[in-house]
């Protein structure tokens, strides 16, 4: 198999604003360093030779040299005459093998953890299973009762729904990478929010897509506030016309927004005008804290549209069972597209979900008791220690999305895992190395991890070299 080779112009990309008060060959390998650890250039990728991408970042060849070594240094990479520098396979996980073990706290999964009644769940799941032994096991539709039981949910929500229109998949990342890969050709155009959840474009780019962006509004941005995201998005789909746009109408990850009613209408009736297949994302749909006025019904009540959910965010990461709601002709479509990557859903999972579905207001209430409590100690530990921050008050869902008035993200977060506080820069969520002010935190944690985490940030914050960053033109002349 051969070398993935990252090209100057793409590391670029994800470089954005890379510049810092520090000097370039130790900035560039800190942001380099960052896009390593966080999985945005993946293990075994050899990074771009010294010339080309000194000539795309407008720097001496000893800068980048400079750099490199500096990543070797730290055992990141690996370089060889003639192969140029790979990047090392432990630097691909995603997790720095230094920020992992007691004491760590890691705000860069926003995921609750799981409920407390689960285990009893798990052996009444147990209990259930000889029924099913029977069979060969391998199910790449859903249970019937599961199915059903997803369908009642959809239909009490605003949405008639039944059986036939629900596939059971491994989680919400699963259905995303099966409908990408099912409903695009190579060289299709995918429209998606930015920011977003990264996962999905990295999902939908596997596919082949070429992707097309739309801005999102942050929760309470004043920045963003006078966005019309419905005209926004109607726009983006008359103008890049996408084989598909994907979505996340309500309590938006990372930002935390929900589409309005009108923007739901303009969305979906621009989907159907251009022949788009509008992808919607509920995975945390239902983690309503306290929106003024609730929120409004799935997504496919305001037109066509198809929907993903999961119990990732609502019961356990752990439980990998996800669904996809569509018409019948989709879910037979992507039936038999889905053995070549996986041949089924586990029948223990899908017996412990079809029982949580069966007291499932019971879990929405605990979640939603537990998301508002840490999040209120979140923003009143952020207002504590970061009066200059520009911190929205979420009312649903997962994370918030932190303006840190100063386009340091990646460089918070680098100081930030030396002081044992693992946390996703902004830019994760952008596609082209976009949104260096800002920073998601989850409103997931427990209060011991809120506590320990902001005061840790506050120890990063208080270390980076001259804060706001140095705009790049000033830097131009440092080796």
């Amino acid at each position: 198999m051969s070398t993935p080779v990252l090209s100057a112009r793409s590391l670029a990309t994800l470089l954005g604003d890379w510049r810092s008060a520090a000097p370039a060959n130790e900035a560039l390998a800190d942001r380099v360093r960052l896009l390593v650890l966080d999985g945005r250039i993946p293990a075994g990728t050899r990074l771009p030779a010294d010339r080309e991408l000194a000539e795309r970042l407008s720097v001496s060849r000893t800068t980048i040299a400079a750099a490199y070594a500096r990543l070797r240094d730290r055992e990141l990479v690996h370089s060889l005459r003639g192969s140029g520098s790979v990047v090392r396979p432990h630097g691909g996980t995603g997790i720095a093998p230094a920020a992992t073990g007691a004491g760590v706290v890691d705000f860069s999964k926003a995921a609750p953890p799981a409920l407390p009644w689960l285990p009893e769940i798990a052996r009444e799941a147990v209990d259930e299973l000889p029924a099913h032994l029977e069979g060969p096991g391998f199910d790449g539709i859903g249970l019937p009762r599961l199915r059903t039981a997803l369908a009642d949910r959809y239909t009490a929500r605003g949405l008639p729904t039944n059986g036939d229109q629900i596939m059971v998949t491994l989680g919400a990342q699963h259905a995303i990478a099966l409908l990408s890969r099912t409903l695009l050709a190579r060289g299709d155009r995918a429209l998606i929010e930015a920011p977003t959840y990264p996962h999905a474009y990295e999902a939908l780019r596997l596919a082949g897509a070429r992707l097309a962006t739309v801005p999102t509004a942050a929760e309470d941005d004043d920045g963003f506030g006078r966005l019309d995201e419905g005209l926004a998005l109607e726009q983006a789909v008359q103008q890049s016309n996408p084989a598909l746009a994907y979505v996340m109408p309500d309590f938006q990850n990372p930002t935390g927004r929900t589409l309005d009613e009108e923007a739901r209408a303009r969305l979906t009736a621009a989907a159907a005008r251009q022949g788009t297949v509008l992808i919607a994302d509920e995975t945390t749909a239902e983690l309503n804290i306290d929106r003024p006025g609730g929120v409004p019904a799935p997504l496919a009540a305001s037109g066509p549209a198809v929907l993903v959910g999961s119990v990732g965010k609502t019961v356990w990461g752990g439980v990998r069972v996800g669904w996809i709601r569509a018409d019948v002709p989709l879910i037979r479509r992507l039936a038999q597209a889905r053995p070549p990557g996986d041949l089924g859903t586990p029948i223990l999972e899908q017996l412990m979900v079809a029982r949580l579905l069966e007291r499932y207001d019971e879990v929405l209430e605990l979640r939603r008791a537990q998301l508002r409590a840490s999040r209120d100690r979140l923003e009143a530990a952020l207002a504590a220690a970061f009066p200059e921050w520009r911190v929205p008050h979420v009312h649903g869902g997962i994370a918030t999305w932190i303006d840190l008035g100063a386009a340091v993200s990646s460089q918070l977060v680098l100081a930030a895992r030396t002081r044992g506080v693992v946390v996703a820069a902004g830019p994760r969520f952008g596609i082209d190395g976009a949104f260096e002010r800002r920073l998601r935190l989850p409103i997931s944690a427990t209060p011991d991890e809120i506590d320990a985490g902001v005061l840790a940030l506050r120890d990063a914050w208080e270390a980076l070299p001259g804060l706001p960053a140095l705009e790049p033109e000033l830097l131009g002349s440092v080796v």
